[in-house]
Parts: structure tokens; sequence; C-alpha cells
């Protein structure tokens, strides 16, 4: 099973917490937003949901 991590562009504020908490660098601030640049690398442990407090980040599962 695959994870997709899916950011809402609106409510990101681009505090970085996902990119700090993430194991396998999936994400990336650019233009002070995250960004999923190795989205294919997602393990699915849900710890930048967790740390994200606008609620800005999704996991799908494909």
């Amino acid at each position: 099973m695959a994870f997709n991590p899916v950011i809402d562009e609106d409510k990101c504020q681009g505090c970085g917490e996902c990119v700090d908490v993430c194991p396998v660098e999936v994400f990336e601030l650019q233009s002070e937003k995250s960004v999923a640049v190795n989205a294919e690398e997602c393990l699915g442990c849900e710890s930048c949901i967790e740390v994200c407090e606008p609620a800005a980040i999704t996991i799908e599962e494909t």
C-alpha cells in the first residue's frame, strides 16, 4: 500500500513543523508553504498530521 500526503495550501501557514517531524523528508518549504516533494517516500505514519495545527495535511491511501 502506498500513501500520498496532500497539503491544503489555503490552510498551510508555512511553519515547517511537518518538514522537521517527517522521518523520510517528504516535505520541503517553498515560497513559505509546505510541499510534498518526495511524496512517494511517505510511510503513512501521520506524524505530519499530528503536528499540523491548522490541519492542512491529509494522507490518502493509494
